[in-house]
């Protein structure tokens, strides 16, 4: 890129950002955002140096990004004043200039969120041989999260083609980096994760561009991650109400005579490269390119996308599948899992399956066996670092891929929450369908094992009311495979949950072509006395205790949790008169109440019970722990109480 070009990018920045405060004031941006003033030579110094098959992942402080790689400022302006003509419908904002066009998968609003995500994508280009790298910018304020060290190991033992670029403004909001963080070289941090690091001036743009392309030729060549530390500064607040009142003018006054624009502007004429009056055109050019952009987005910033439009970013998609199979065998759902693992990595060479201990050892539960050796390079055995692996998950599926993510315990979605809320529910949403995240999260849930209470849980309410998501909860080995493998043909992410419990339970397994819909509930017997509707172990353990009073009852396996089959619960209640809700969770925010919500919108006279585990941490103790989950018998007492 010529010196004009990168002059050219860092004015248009900064009169963007400008033009961004002017329309605040006068109250037409609506809600935060995160201005750059002062740090263009570093957004402009890297994207410069970029190929088309890299990718950046931003900062919440992303605007520059969007300038220096393209897109169009009209958009961005419409984003900001919340118009469909914006870059993302005006759903993202400030935080959110998501533009695959030019490789610029969007930014997270929580810091430090964005790395495991481009951690991720530099995996899946790995994965297919492309010949680009993947770029996780950060700040001085992120450098302090765990997710960073995780991606940083990860990526170092890996050999991920990533740069680690952080933007070191000193201030990772009103805290100064060096109150905050122990070190005052931050880069050398890479130095105990066996990789190659290097401090630049962050204000000179030819300084860090050079480096960039520098680290961009050492990544290719030697399939190597990178770590560049930027020391720039932000000569304005972190955000919009932000005074500054935590700095004094005179560290301020000495940052501003170090200000990017002014020390290339001052290069260029030292060396003969431009004159002054030319300077003055390429600022005269810019600053009528931003007013006419501005122009066109205020002409338009009152069409805004109606109701309608937002649902459908957020709606399910279930895949259309066919039922048909050839024949069934005996297996257990251990088994079944197994199998529909194996035939989705045998059938799709862009899934691949990641955790911890799925290889040699088999999974923590037995379920991932010999698949290490069967399908080698698709299963990708993991550190410790469950949110960050999680995160990797979202990126690799954004840009391709499709990962099955296997938590060791479900328990664990905790450290994963993040992950799985912020990014992968909503990527197509914010960023205005551009990007989409079909991955499987398995999750082992549940008690009866005796392993306490950070082992035992089911938090499968815990995601539900998140749209975006979609949670499978099968209870038995024939639907536990058909859903799985329906899962894996899903194009959004499938949270899906496997009852410790069930795993040694046997009964039929379809073939390779026997798969069930998602979204839809599966009614068994035709009873007319009780209706009983549960998913997951309680279901299986419902049947087994009601088996007596089978043909009484009629059956409802709710399969899939979140979204609910309103109409089968409806249609089928309006038939019998009485229901029985069975869960293994505990009552309060569960499945079983949004359950008992459908029944009380549909019907103006309930006649409904529900058994579900005691609202209590799960204890070790066996007498202790089968006293707060369900039994059979009180189902069975709950069941008698209808008068069956």
């Amino acid at each position: 890129m010529d010196n004009g070009s990168l002059l050219s990018l860092m004015l248009r920045s900064r009169l963007f950002e400008e033009g961004v405060e002017r329309l605040a004031s006068e109250g037409l941006v609506w809600g935060t955002y995160h201005l750059s003033i002062g740090q263009e030579a570093c957004h402009v110094g890297l994207s410069a140096a970029l190929e088309k098959s890299d990718w950046v992942v931003p900062t919440h402080r992303c605007h520059g990004y969007n300038v220096a790689m393209g897109t169009p400022l009209d958009r961005m302006f419409s984003e900001m004043l919340g118009s469909r003509h914006g870059i993302c419908g005006g759903i993202g904002g400030s935080m959110h200039m998501t533009d695959i066009q030019h490789g610029n998968f969007g930014s997270s609003a929580v810091v430090g969120s964005g790395i495991g995500i481009a951690g991720g994508i530099a995996l899946s280009l790995k994965r297919n041989a492309i010949d680009g790298m993947a770029v996780a910018v950060f700040g001085d304020g992120a450098a302090s999260r765990g997710t960073v060290h995780e991606m940083m190991n990860m990526a170092s033992i890996w050999d991920l083609p990533l740069l680690f670029f952080l933007e070191n403004n000193h201030y990772g909001m009103s805290a100064s980096s060096d109150r905050m963080i122990s070190s005052s070289e931050i880069f050398r941090r890479a130095d105990g994760y066996s990789m190659r690091s290097e401090h630049i001036d962050g204000n000179d743009v030819s300084a860090v561009y050079e480096a960039v392309s520098s680290a961009r030729r050492y990544i290719i060549e030697n399939h190597r991650p990178f770590f560049i530390e930027a020391e720039t500064y932000r000569m304005c607040g972190h955000s919009r109400s932000d005074r500054n009142a935590y700095r004094s003018r005179e560290e301020e006054v000495s940052w501003r005579e170090r200000d990017p624009i002014m020390r290339y502007e001052k290069q260029l004429i030292s060396a003969s490269i431009m004159t002054q009056d030319e300077i003055d055109a390429v600022y005269e050019h810019e600053k009528a390119l931003v007013e006419d952009a501005m122009r066109k987005a205020l002409s338009s910033k009152d069409d805004i996308l109606s109701a309608d439009e937002l649902l459908s970013l957020s709606v399910p998609r279930f895949p259309s599948v066919s039922g048909n199979h050839a024949s069934f065998h005996r297996g257990t759902y251990r088994e079944a899992i197994y199998e529909a693992l194996d035939e989705v990595l045998s059938s799709d060479p862009s899934s691949f399956l990641m955790g911890e201990d799925i290889g040699r050892y088999g999974g923590c539960f037995g379920v991932t066996k010999d698949l290490c050796r069967r399908h080698p390079g698709q299963v990708i055995e993991t550190p410790v670092s469950e949110e960050t692996f999680t995160d990797m998950a979202v990126g690799a599926a954004a840009v391709g891929s499709r990962p099955i993510v296997e938590l060791m315990y479900g328990d664990f979605s905790t450290l994963a929450s993040d992950a799985i809320i912020n990014h992968a529910a909503k990527l197509r949403f914010m960023s205005f369908g551009q990007l989409s995240c079909p991955m499987i999260l398995r999750l082992p849930m549940g008690g009866g094992t005796g392993h306490g209470a950070q082992h035992t849980q089911s938090l499968e309410t815990m995601f539900t009311g998140i749209p975006g998501l979609t949670i499978v909860a099968p209870s038995d080995a024939r639907t536990a495979k058909a859903l799985l493998k329906s899962a894996a043909l899903s194009p959004d992410p499938v949270l899906f949950i496997e009852h410790k419990g069930l795993y040694g339970e046997e009964g039929e397994i379809g073939d390779a072509d026997d798969f069930l819909p998602i979204g839809t509930a599966i009614v068994q017997g035709q009873g007319k006395k009780l209706l009983v509707i549960a998913y997951s172990h309680a279901a299986s353990l419902a049947r087994k205790a009601l088996g007596p009073y089978a043909d009484d009852i009629t059956f409802i396996d709710l399969a899939t949790i979140y979204p609910l089959d309103k109409d089968t619960i409806v249609r089928e209640y309006r038939r019998v008169p009485h229901a029985l809700i069975v869960q293994d969770t505990t009552a309060e925010g569960s499945i079983g109440e949004s359950v008992l919500r459908v029944l009380a919108e549909a019907s103006d006279s309930l006649s409904v019970r529900m058994v579900s585990a005691l609202d209590a941490p799960i204890p070790v103790s066996r007498r202790l722990e089968e006293s707060v989950l369900i039994s059979e018998d009180r189902i069975v007492e709950a069941a008698l109480s209808f008068g069956l």
